[in-house]
Order: structure tokens, then C-alpha cells, then sequence
């Protein structure tokens, strides 16, 4: 009874995720190679040939600013990488004419760090059309928020609902994992040690053919196998992928709330500071100048070995973050990501920092889940599996709807075929 109880669950738990899953597995693949993939379509946004000494990003974003008064440099890296160019994240200011936010047409912006020239705009993650230049970010959004409309003054709904098909992923994890081991006889406690040992060596010679797939079988059969050995064979993975999903889209709703309860999490101005609306952001009482110069200083008072490599500043909560790195080494390396240090937006003072590794037992695990998620944390390699891993999440969910489709048929065509018997031939259920 228990059995069929968790055969519907599986069922229909998984028809209800399936195609979510199947998008967020393909754009997953792709994803992982956002950075590789971005510049390969788009090499007059990311490469230039000028060559000699670079203006500083200070001057740069000074210089962009006076040009698009409009706009409001939210992401700002320090250096490129050779030959690359400088690309910052920009916000829309706020109209005074009108209370509302300008129509910026583009939040990210490319500029020759040698020349100053602008090599380009674009909407990051930008709907319609979807260009060349926008491809990546398009599908990179997709993967994490199906790119769900604002109802209701809220633009969270895609982001959440990823967050629940991951918690019910999860779940149906476990729930098909149970389904592949074989009903077992009832065990008898006067039976001989021997005997159960026997009985044992039994038990996993019927769950062996679950961990395998028989080509030389049907075009069902080989699905079927195809579905149930490698959702074996990579259950841990698959675990850790829907994990941490729940956690990254239900991070301040669920899990950071989760994780205080049982360890205390390091102050973090992302997390503790409120949100303010757009259309009142936060003016910054210091400039970026200033905060350079404040994070080179305790930088240097920590001893780091990083340069500052980006800043950033967010208006909607009015603080500004320093980030360590050489360039290049902000995407794509191994690790939990850079070093970071905040700093308020109104005196410049310290108000809280990360420390890759370091903190409570908390800090590390809410560290741990994007870098686990991408692969990042295990660099190129890890970015490779999870590229692969993307690609089984999609098929098992296209041969979990398959094997449900032939079911159903199956199942009709027998009702079909009792029904069109003669009465008398139908055998009456006891």
C-alpha cells in the first residue's frame, strides 16, 4: 500500500516539475560557460586593440557619467583583463521631473580602458528581442527566474517559484530513490545468520539491474533504465543541485532565516540592511574615490595579497562593496569567491566584511551554495560537471514524461480492450 502511495507522489510530483526542470537543466548546461560564450558572440563589446597605459576606472565612470547624466554606476571593476574591455553595471536615476526612474534603454556599458571610447550598451538579461548580444543573459536569467513578469508590485514570483519546484525536487529525489529498491521478503528473526546473509546478497542482486541499462531492450525499456540508473548514479549530485536552488532562490524568505536558527550568521549589510524603493534610493554621502581609497587602506591593514578589483555601490540600501581580486579572477576560479568588505554609504565607515573559508560554521555553509551550485567551487572541472549534470537533469525529466505517456496508454488501451469484452467474459473483482 505504501508503495503505490509513494509510486503517485513520484508520478505526479514530477510531471508537476518536469518542465521546469528540462528548461532549467539546458540553460543550466549553457550557463556554466556564460563568461566563454558571451565573449565568443560578442567580440566587439568584450575585446579591443588598443594597447599602452590605462585611464583609471575612477575617471572612466566620472567621464560616463557626464555623458548620461540619466544613469547611475552601480558596478564599477578597477582593471581589465589585457585586451579586454572595462564593462560597468549602471541603475537608472530618478526623474525629477517627474518621480519616476529614467528610461535608461541598457544597464550595462562597455568601454576601451585605454581609449575612454564606448564600445557598446546593452539590457543585461533584457526579454525581447533577444539579440546576439543579449543571448546569454537572457538564458541566464531564465534559468533562475523563467523570467516572470512584475504582478502585483512584485518581481520575485519566477525567482520563488523555482524556489518551491526545487524544495519539490528535493523531496521526489528521495521519493524515487525509495522506488528503485526492490520489495523485500518479510524478514524472520529465527532465520539462521547464514540464511541472511544469503537473503542480503539476494536482495542487492535484484537492485543491481536498477543501477544498469539495458540497450539490447525495447525503446521503452532503454528510457526506462535510462531514467531510473541515472538518477542512481548521480542522486548525490542531483541533491546538492536542487538544494541548493531552494536555497539561492529562497535565500532571504527560507533558508537565511533556516540557517540563523541554527548557527549564527556573520552581519551582512546585504541581509540586515532594509530595502528602500527605487524611486527613493539612497544618495550616497561619500564617492567612489573615497571608498577606493578606504578599502586600499584596510586591505593593506589585513595584509591581503588581492588588489581592490571592483566596487559597487546599492542604492536601495545605501551601502558600498569592495571586492579583492586580480583580474579575471572574479568568474570562473575555485573557491567561494573573492574577498569582499562594506563599507556605509553616508560616512564611508566599515560596517562589515566577507572572508572566503572564514566565520561560523553558518558563514561557510551560506558561502558554499552558489560556488557549489555553478561548480565554481571546484573550478574549471567542477564547471564541466555541472555543465553535464544540467544535460542528465534534462533528460531525466523528458524520459520521466515519456515513461508516464506510455504508462497512460498502456493503461487505456487495457480499459479499451475490458471494455469492448462480452460481458460475460469479464472476471468480476473479489
Amino acid at each position: 500500500m505504501a508503495r503505490s502511495v509513494f509510486v503517485l507522489l513520484h508520478r505526479w510530483a514530477g510531471l508537476a516539475i518536469a518542465a521546469f526542470l528540462f528548461v532549467a537543466g539546458l540553460t543550466g548546461a549553457v550557463i556554466s560557460w556564460d563568461h566563454e560564450l558571451d565573449d565568443l558572440l560578442n567580440p566587439h563589446l568584450h575585446t579591443v586593440a588598443s594597447r599602452g597605459e590605462a585611464i583609471p576606472a575612477l575617471d572612466l565612470a566620472r567621464q560616463f557619467e557626464a555623458r548620461d547624466p540619466r544613469a547611475r554606476i552601480a558596478y564599477l571593476p578597477l582593471a581589465a583583463e589585457a585586451g579586454e574591455s572595462l564593462s560597468l553595471f549602471v541603475v537608472p536615476r530618478v526623474d525629477a521631473a517627474t518621480g519616476r526612474l529614467h528610461a535608461l534603454g541598457y544597464n550595462q556599458v562597455f568601454l576601451d580602458p585605454v581609449t575612454g571610447a564606448e564600445l557598446g550598451r546593452r539590457q543585461w538579461g533584457q526579454v525581447w528581442p533577444i539579440t546576439r548580444e543579449t543571448l546569454v543573459s537572457f538564458l541566464y536569467k531564465l534559468h533562475y527566474s523563467l523570467h516572470l513578469p512584475e504582478m502585483w508590485g512584485e518581481e520575485r514570483w519566477g525567482i520563488w517559484l523555482l524556489g518551491i519546484v526545487a524544495l519539490v525536487w528535493m523531496a521526489d529525489s528521495f521519493v524515487g530513490f525509495y522506488l528503485t529498491l526492490p520489495v523485500r521478503k518479510g524478514a524472520n528473526p529465527d532465520r539462521p545468520a547464514a540464511a541472511e546473509r544469503q537473503l542480503g546478497r539476494g536482495w542487492w542482486s535484484r537492485w543491481k539491474p536498477a543501477w544498469m541499462v539495458k540497450t539490447s531492450g525495447s525503446a521503452y525499456r532503454v528510457t526506462f533504465d535510462l531514467h531510473r540508473a541515472f538518477s542512481l548514479w548521480t542522486f548525490a549530485l542531483l541533491f546538492l543541485l536542487a538544494f541548493t536552488a531552494f536555497s539561492l532562490n529562497l535565500y532571504r524568505e527560507v533558508f537565511l532565516p533556516l540557517m540563523s536558527s541554527v548557527s549564527r550568521i556573520s552581519p551582512d549589510p546585504s541581509n540586515t540592511r532594509p530595502f528602500v524603493s527605487p524611486l527613493t534610493p539612497i544618495e550616497p554621502g561619500v564617492d567612489y574615490a573615497r571608498i577606493l581609497a578606504a578599502a586600499e587602506a584596510e586591505g593593506r591593514r589585513r595584509g591581503w595579497a588581492e588588489p581592490v578589483g571592483a566596487l559597487a555601490y546599492t542604492p536601495m540600501q545605501g551601502f558600498y562593496t569592495a571586492r579583492y581580486f586580480h583580474p579575471g579572477e572574479d568568474h570562473g576560479a575555485a573557491g567561494v569567491g573573492p574577498a569582499a568588505i562594506y563599507f556605509d554609504g553616508q560616512d564611508g565607515r566599515l560596517i562589515g566584511d566577507r572572508q572566503p573559508w572564514i566565520g561560523t560554521a553558518a558563514d561557510l555553509f551560506v558561502q558554499a551554495q552558489f560556488p557549489v551550485h555553478s561548480g565554481r567551487i571546484l573550478g574549471l572541472p567542477g564547471r564541466v560537471l555541472i555543465s553535464l549534470m544540467g544535460l542528465v537533469v534534462a533528460m531525466l525529466s523528458a524520459t520521466g514524461v515519456v515513461i508516464w505517456w506510455r504508462k497512460r496508454a498502456a493503461r487505456r488501451s487495457v480499459r479499451r480492450k475490458a471494455a469492448a469484452l462480452p460481458a460475460s467474459r469479464v472476471v468480476p473483482a473479489e
